[in-house]
């Protein structure tokens, strides 16, 4: 096999996801010369499965890679065809953002976005082996043998490694989309002593929108106001088009019963673990078996296309059985089938491997970004992708890695999750794993992130003077709320009453007025006392003020756990020797090598005792450092 040299690189990514677009633009606008590689260069950001963007907890990730100086966000702002806030009725800690994108349109546009960017070359190849010497990565060889060096390699290969499309008793060796898988590299990864696993995912049909009788369907719009992702992202007004809702039937629950000896996830065919917040709709129907109905929702895969997607129906179910299922549904008597569903099986790897900078331990400047890491979705992709991009330069330029905690954003909820616990199923991102989640909201992800990612060096001097604008408006405006008083008359009063509020017998700030659960902030230009401000700016004003409270307590929670993230674990301890540990802490805590006593307490099978046992032998450690240094 030729040993011809195609290029030296700073850093290489694998596969152009998702993760990938995010890893490899990342070190490419921080001045590294970067490669990408992809199996073909018509998927890149390809969305195999729905494609959307954003949703509950995935919003607010988005919000964050764009915050740092990410592409995604605007990307999505470019390409959506409908949007959406979710969750308006359950506060503003769980509000998130959802858009439809026209799919085609956002592959082209990131895949223009990458071949755009300086100091970032574009590759179609299989990469099959990662070459490495004395513990460090050297680069890769492709199918064709041809080696490309680099000094920091990032894998960010989706569900291609060893994919496998199971449809009924049907199995076909493939990628996602019956794109080719690939096969070879999982092998190399087993060779440099990864641990590997199987994991699986799937994908409902694709049904002929000319087939479908709408009016049997309930219509789901978009928002009448478009709030964008990216905060780069001005006012947007579009026409949008709409999605649809139905729902599974008796008959669509019986055909399912009757033909479960026939699907694969219950004859045993399907050997990889499927995430269990996404489950197939087979796997609904013997879970909950009391339900009577389950809905599905009827969405466009884009503008130039027909073809719509069953978001809830996702199967590996055989075609006939598919046909029956769908043809069950309300609306759906007469559809036609373009692309039947499918499940995936791929390998991934073990992310407890990998340290939070997401370099995996004991190979120098090879990391892992995306699904596999053992994630799924897209957004959650994108995140881990930005990171490792970040931390790869970071190590080329001698910097230290960017380690967000779980205080600081949902990204470092993400990662802390996958590296400290590991993972046994596809990890999805949900508002309920955020301890902190108040306070990690997608309103505030500039506030909490744009000023990292200046000074790492991927947010322009324009984004950041947008941000620190933004920031002096909120400040000034909420001085001018504390320092108005309005009086107890007639007028302020009818104000009040109009909108089931107390009245006032005595002057009020107007920034304890907008305390009062009733009193929204558009509802202060009744009696003169509303500032012309940006959208943004008054959302971020009137959270502020209206969970006062609330964040003061979480802020204090915060605290609290930043002590025990300061906490420093030396990296020389081998917990093995120190008594008191369990055997299993014991194990966890030299396999998973902790850079903080937050971290060691979030392991599985460290037990608070052990922390204790810990805190003793920290102090211990300390107290005889400092006496060996006195004498």
């Amino acid at each position: 096999m030729s040993d011809f040299i195609g290029g030296e690189y700073d850093v290489i990514v694998v596969g152009a996801g998702h993760a990938g677009c995010e890893a490899a633009l990342a070190p490419a606008r921080l001045g590294l010369k970067t490669a990408i590689f992809s199996l073909n260069l018509d998927s890149i950001a390809n969305m195999p499965c729905n494609p959307n963007i954003g949703g509950t907890a995935k919003g607010q990730l988005v919000r964050e890679v764009d915050a740092l100086g990410g592409q995604m966000g605007i990307s999505a702002d470019a390409n959506f065809i409908q949007s959406k806030i979710l969750n308006r009725a359950k506060g503003p800690a769980v509000y998130s953002l959802r858009a439809q994108i026209d799919r085609r349109a956002y592959s082209d546009y990131m895949k223009k976005v990458l071949e755009m960017q300086e100091n970032l070359d574009i590759k179609q190849a299989e990469v099959t082996d990662i070459l490495c010497e004395n513990g460090k990565v050297k680069g890769v060889r492709v199918h064709t043998g041809t080696i490309y060096n680099c000094k920091a390699l990032i894998l960010t290969t989706g569900t291609y490694l060893k994919g496998c499309i199971i449809i009924g008793d049907s199995k076909v060796s493939s990628g996602p989309d019956g794109l080719l898988p690939a096969n070879k590299l999982s092998d190399s990864l087993k060779e440099l002593g990864i641990e590997i696993m199987r994991f699986k995912t799937g994908t409902p049909a694709r049904i002929n929108e000319r087939s479908i009788d709408f009016s049997k369907l309930i219509e789901q719009p978009g928002d009448e106001e478009i709030v964008p992702f990216s905060f780069m992202t001005g006012e947007v007004k579009k026409e949008q088009v709409s999605c649809y809702m139905t729902h599974t039937t008796a008959e669509t629950h019986k055909i399912i019963r009757e033909n479960l000896h026939r699907a694969p996830m219950y004859s045993g065919d399907i050997k990889g673990i499927g995430a269990r917040y996404c489950p197939s709709i087979e796997d609904k129907i013997v879970r909950f078996a009391d339900k009577e109905s389950h809905q599905v929702f009827v969405e466009p895969m884009g503008l130039g296309t027909k073809e719509m997607y069953l978001q809830g129906m996702s199967t590996s179910m055989p075609e006939d059985v598919q046909l029956k299922m769908v043809r069950s549904l309300p609306g759906l008597e007469n559809a036609q089938i373009m692309r039947p569903a499918y499940a995936i099986e791929y390998d991934c790897i073990n992310p407890a491997q990998l340290k939070l900078s997401l370099e995996i331990k004991g190979i120098d400047g090879l990391f892992f970004a995306g699904q596999i890491n053992g994630s799924s979705g897209y957004e959650e992709a994108a995140a881990q992708g930005l990171i490792a991009g970040i931390n790869a330069a970071m190590k080329l330029q001698n910097r230290e890695p960017l380690i967000l905690d779980r205080s600081q954003a949902y990204i470092g909820v993400l990662i802390d999750d996958l590296v400290t616990k590991g993972t046994n199923e596809p990890y999805r991102m949900m508002t309920s794993r955020a301890e902190h989640r108040l306070y990690l909201r997608q309103d505030n992800a500039d506030v909490r992130l744009t000023p990292i990612g200046y000074e790492i060096g991927l947010v322009s001097q324009e984004r950041y003077n947008r941000f620190i604008e933004k920031s002096k408006m909120v400040e000034k405006d909420i001085k001018r709320l504390k320092d108005t008083i309005i009086p107890a008359n007639d007028t302020n009063n009818d104000f009040l009453a109009r909108h089931g509020s107390n009245k006032i017998v005595s002057g009020i700030k107007l920034y304890d007025l907008l305390k009062r659960p009733e009193i929204e902030y558009k509802h202060l230009s009744e009696i003169g006392q509303d500032a012309e401000l940006p959208k943004e700016v008054i959302e971020q004003v009137s959270v502020s003020i209206k969970y006062e409270g609330y964040l003061k307590r979480q802020m204090a929670q915060i605290e609290q756990f930043k002590r025990m993230e300061e906490r420093r674990m030396p990296e020389d301890i081998d917990y093995s020797q120190i008594h008191g540990l369990r055997i299993e802490a014991r194990q966890k805590l030299n396999s998973i090598r902790p850079q903080s006593l937050g971290q060691a307490s979030r392991i599985s099978g460290v037990s608070p005792a052990d922390i204790s046992v810990l805190l003793v032998y920290l102090e211990s450690r300390k107290r005889k450092l400092s006496e060996g240094q006195s004498c």
